[in-house]
């Protein structure tokens, strides 16, 4: 049984990055890989990865403070709180949809990410042409990564 209170990243993945809380796609995810990070069990997974970091940038908080408030056994409820009461500066409700709009239809980037996110699909998934964005690559990285086949 897959459990999101002690999540082991070793032997299931994370939350998709789409699934929103409060607004914020990642957040989600993020507070998987907070977890698995605390209790020692992320596996191939990164914390903070670069897109962890677009959130850190997004709301002005430090990434060690949010690790620091995931140890605490806090639930997603009290991590929204949290978050909601940490922003610098404060966003706004429109904000945080147009940001989490923005960040889930992001293209990887520069050339060096093109031919990474390239690789990878050549890797895991040779022919498929629906694999656009950076989310796309992760749901399908992990789907393929835990037993799937794309």
């Amino acid at each position: 049984m897959t459990s999101y209170r002690a999540p082991d990243l070793s032997q299931h993945p994370p939350r998709s990055p789409r699934v929103r809380l409060g607004g914020f796609v990642h957040l989600p995810r993020l507070l998987d890989k907070a977890r698995a990070q605390t209790m020692g069990k992320l596996g191939d997974y990164v914390f903070p990865c670069p897109l962890d970091k677009r959130f850190f940038g997004f709301t002005g908080i430090d990434a060690d403070a949010f690790l620091a408030e995931v140890k605490q056994g806090k639930s997603d409820t009290a991590m929204l709180a949290w978050v909601e009461s940490a922003m610098k500066p404060l966003r706004l409700p429109h904000e945080i949809e147009a940001w989490s709009c923005w960040l889930e239809r992001l293209a990887p980037g520069d050339a060096d990410r093109h031919a990474g996110f390239a690789d990878t699909l050549r890797a895991i998934a040779p022919g498929r042409a629906d694999i656009r964005t950076s989310f796309d690559r992760l749901d399908l990285d992990d789907y393929v990564s835990f037993g799937g086949v794309a």
